[in-house]
């Protein structure tokens, strides 16, 4: 059997290359390598070796070929080359190009300690003829190989070769397929999802920017409410809108600004992003509605007591906020997720504008995403604008939850993966998304792009966390980088994640159920896998998603 070759069909610049090239592969044996047009760089030069010849337990020999009219005289080696002659120094060109990839296989960590093998060169001119009898002191005759030599080259090779051991061993078997793995390179890679999603946000990155554009509309309006779907991009705009009211811009004054929301998790996020800001481009004060309060002197309160959230604690602010000072108080305020407060919330944070009356309140809201059973509404008039353009899902994603969202909504997220639906009784849906976040992990999906999130009961990864850390320290987690994300849809509003497991873990539709699903299937950018039983999905979320998830 001939030698194998690496590679299997390779492409010469010319006959004598070739010509070589086929006489050791069919000479050779089926242990033996030869490598064609070795390209090689280092730190001093490109290198190129046109033959490379592995023999187990003999050596290797590294080749340098030039066809045509090759001679040496006084003044060196010569060539003809296109009619002219020419200079050539290969025995010079072949030596260099053996000590490089010499030099490159050894420091390769999977060489690792094994002996130093041998390591020959040689040339050949296969349409040239020397004597027998020529020598020279960097190359003796048995090193170069002419045309008349041609028909025994293998065999030539095979005892030379062994000649230029020069104290070194001989390459084993194992020796010869490191060196050929080396030197093929790691060239073998994988798809990898990260990467088009990385594609995937810069370009709603870029889109997002080109959204910001709206800000030009407000500049001179001091109450608007800004209504879009999810992914819509409402929050960037809210920060950026926040960014340019406290640094001033275009003749106006820069502002103290407020930006509020109602949940934790988003309020980490706005506080990261805002900590990254030039100092003065911060907002004075960026948190929770409750944090709002606290900074007043508001007391805490336990998040499960209904009655403290909705009645005791609006009363207490309102009557803090009516006793603040000019210093204390804000010239714009904005609130993200505004579904979120209710009736009696206003009334505080429209007393800790300076100016009642003509403060600035700018108002981002959603009202498909109102999960909570409370309403409410600035009691002042607004000036609404709409934006209609889904930027951060895929086109996929959009697709599924369409339905559920607040108007028709046009998608520019690009495409991406198909969403996916597992179906799972109530009873087994934690199991099954726990399935599914370890088939994303070993399809690379990087943990931090990960979460699994719930629209019943709590997983209980949360509930040990939440357990473990204060609910500023769960929220924390969210930042984690080595591990996926566990939480529940009514945390997460206005939070995104590459990949979400969304899981529906009830057993029957409830209250604003649609709404829990709907915040669920629009926290995923990239992928969104839902799990859960498919009469619940389609009583919670109608006909169409149950269809557009192949329900």
């Amino acid at each position: 059997m001939p030698a194998r070759t690496f590679p299997e069909e390779p492409r010469f610049v010319n006959g004598a290359e070739r010509e070589v090239f086929e006489a050791l592969r069919d000479g050779l044996g089926d242990d033996d390598v030869v490598i064609a047009n070795l390209r090689l760089t280092d730190e001093k030069k490109d290198h190129e070796a046109d033959l490379v010849v592995l023999m187990p337990d003999i050596g290797i020999a590294v080749l340098e070929v030039k066809g045509g009219s090759v001679w040496f005289d006084d003044d060196g080696w010569k060539q003809t080359r296109g009619g002219r002659e020419v200079r050539i120094d290969p025995v010079e060109q072949v030596r260099t190009t053996k000590y490089a990839i010499r030099g490159y296989v050894a420091r390769d960590g999977r060489w690792g300690n094994r002996n130093h093998v041998a390591w020959g060169h040689g040339v050949v001119f296969p349409h040239s003829e020397f004597e027998d009898d020529f020598s020279l002191p960097e190359l003796p005759r048995w090193a170069l190989h002419d045309r008349t030599e041609m028909d025994t080259l293998a065999a030539r090779l095979r005892e030379h070769t062994w000649g230029l051991q020069q104290g070194k061993v001989p390459p084993t078997h194992d020796d010869v397929e490191e060196i050929v793995t080396i030197l093929q390179g790691r060239k073998h890679t994988s798809y990898d999802v990260n990467a088009e999603s990385e594609a995937r946000a810069a370009e709603a990155e870029r889109l997002t920017q080109d959204q910001l554009m709206i800000l030009q509309v407000t500049r001179l309006l001091r109450r608007v409410e800004v209504r879009g779907g999810a992914g819509s991009g409402k929050t960037v705009l809210a920060l950026a809108q926040a960014r340019e009211l406290t640094r001033g811009s275009q003749g106006r004054a820069p502002q103290r600004v407020a930006v509020l929301c109602y949940s934790l998790g988003l309020a980490s996020w706005l506080r990261r992003e805002v900590a990254t800001w030039h100092r003065k481009h911060r907002p004075a004060f960026v948190g929770t509605f409750h944090d709002f309060g606290k900074q007043w002197g508001a007391p805490d309160g336990d998040r499960i007591n209904g009655a403290f959230w909705e009645d005791e604690l609006p009363a207490l602010m309102d009557d803090l906020a009516a006793g603040l000072g000019e210093r204390e108080k804000y010239d714009a305020i904005i609130v993200d997720e505004a579904q979120d407060f209710a009736d009696s919330w206003w009334s505080p944070v429209m007393k800790a504008l300076r100016d009642d009356e003509e403060g600035g309140l700018y108002v981002y809201s959603d009202e498909n995403q109102r999960i909570f059973a409370r309403f409410g509404r600035p009691p002042v008039p607004l000036v609404p604008l709409v934006l209609d353009h889904n930027l951060r899902n895929t086109k996929q994603i959009h697709e599924a939850f369409g339905p559920l969202a607040p108007s028709r909504m046009y998608s520019r997220g690009g495409d991406g993966p198909a969403v996916r639906f597992i179906a799972a009784n109530p009873e087994d849906a934690l199991a099954a998304a726990d399935d599914a976040i370890e088939g994303l992990l070993e399809e690379n999906w990087r943990p931090e792009h990960v979460a699994l999130l719930t629209t019943g009961k709590r997983h209980p990864v949360q509930v040990e966390r939440t357990t473990h850390h204060t609910q500023d320290g769960y929220w924390e987690t969210w930042w984690d980088t080595d591990d996926v994300f566990y939480g529940h849809v009514l945390g997460c509003k206005g939070l995104e994640r590459r990949v979400v497991v969304l899981c529906v873990n009830e057993d029957r539709a409830r209250d604003r159920s649609r709404e829990r699903l709907y915040v669920g299937m629009s926290r995923a950018t990239d992928l969104l896998v839902v799990v859960g039983d498919p009469g619940v999905i389609r009583a919670c979320g109608g006909d169409q998603v149950a269809t557009r998830l192949g329900i």
